[in-house]
């Protein structure tokens, strides 16, 4: 018996069902043989392991959430977060990749576009033989979306773009991007479009390869486009909606970045689990001092507290429920709760904390994206507001 696997099993605030438990022990185990042995020194190098994803692929982690029609795997977003955190336990950097793929890039196409759009796109994503980006962020605009810069200017029956975009997870190996583009300054966000830009296109190129405090093994970089010509028919959805279809988009990705923060703080537990049953002091166990302990005991209940805003948001996902309240929510407490295990960890691990050598450090660097990556905690926060103010109207 895999008793770590089982004891697992608690962590879930519902039965799961056999086909979830075969997925998360799928995971696992793929994790524990092909992905842990090889961690550092993807990190070490900051090398992107393709091969890896494309095992993913192969593994239908690249087509969770679309349906089977498209080449997905036909499953929903309760298994598309679990599928994250176990990946993630193991490795954060291979977490992003599969959730920047899954929830933005591909995720938008399949959102936004037409049926052609659909058809064309989605199966080469699902299947792992493309991989997708997702462009919006720009040097001169993070939350501030209307402030975009790149632009998409129509000529006959085809868009000029010209600007870049900046921190595009697989940017670099991408064979496909979604990049939001002005089409109408004048009318602020709802002058924004969204556009299928493939590799190899003439004036798009991928830029500088950001070198980063963690999550090294992903590939984070510029997009570039330099009067790059692509057909009208790659505009995603109506012209002036990209923004609007974005949105819906970070609903979504907003979850599998949830997930990703919780498979973060798990491995870091667990580890400093692990660490603490081992290491003696003063003739026993450091587990065993009762300042440990509760150390511990905030650590599993606030990881568990997240999970359970995760899943909640999952659900009502596949319910087919709008969650942009409870994606913000599950996101903001789950990255900040990861932040506070994973620092927790490191001081757990005391001096062997700082030292490349034990886990500790690692996950400590990787796991700060997630309060930054897919709006900050400060925009989570703005977001919830006004989703809760909402329901409570001014009598004025």
């Amino acid at each position: 018996m895999d008793v770590a696997l089982e004891s697992a099993k608690s962590l879930y605030p519902f039965v799961l069902t056999e086909d979830q438990e075969h997925l998360r022990r799928e995971i696992r185990e793929f994790a524990a043989r092909e992905v842990a042995p090889h961690v550092m020194a993807w990190d070490e190098s900051s090398e992107f392991p393709i091969d890896i994803v494309k095992k993913l692929g192969a593994m239908g982690l690249l087509g969770v959430i679309f349906p089977v029609e498209y080449g997905g795997a036909g499953l929903g977003y309760v298994d598309y977060v679990l599928a994250i955190e176990e990946l993630s336990s193991v490795d954060g950097s291979l977490g992003l990749t599969m959730a920047a793929h899954n929830s933005l890039g591909t995720n938008h196409i399949f959102l936004a576009g037409n049926e052609a759009q659909k058809r064309k796109y989605v199966p080469r994503l699902a299947s792992g033989e493309w991989l997708a980006a997702w462009g919006l962020t720009e040097p001169g605009s993070g939350s501030d979306a209307g402030n975009a810069r790149t632009t998409a200017v129509k000529r006959g029956d085809a868009y000029l773009l010209n600007g870049n975009k900046t921190f595009i997870t697989n940017g670099r190996h991408a064979d496909v991007a979604v990049v939001i583009a002005v089409t109408d300054k004048s009318k602020g966000t709802h002058g924004l479009s969204a556009f299928v830009v493939e590799k190899g296109t003439k004036g798009f190129r991928p830029g500088k390869k950001e070198n980063k405090l963690g999550l090294r093994a992903s590939d984070t970089s510029e997009l570039i486009f330099e009067d790059c010509e692509i057909p009208a028919e790659n505009l995603l959805g109506a012209e002036g909606e990209g923004f609007i279809d974005a949105m819906r988009v970070l609903d979504g990705g907003r979850i599998s970045i949830a997930a990703l923060a919780l498979g973060i703080g798990r491995g870091a537990l667990d580890a400093a689990l692990k660490y603490v049953k081992e290491r003696r002091q003063f003739g026993k166990a450091i587990a065993e001092f009762q300042g440990i302990q509760w150390k511990l005991a905030d650590m599993a209940t606030e990881l568990d507290a997240a999970r359970l805003l995760t899943q909640r948001a999952a659900v009502l996902k596949d319910a087919g429920r709008k969650v942009t309240r409870e994606s913000s929510m599950a996101k903001l407490f789950a990255s900040e709760v990861a932040v506070r295990i994973c620092d927790e960890a490191v001081q757990l691990f005391g001096g062997y904390g700082f030292i490349k050598d034990y886990p500790a450090e690692k996950y400590y660097r990787d796991v700060k994206l997630c309060t930054i990556g897919e709006g900050t905690s400060e925009i989570q926060r703005m977001v919830i507001a006004r989703e809760i103010l909402k329901v409570h109207p001014s009598r004025g």
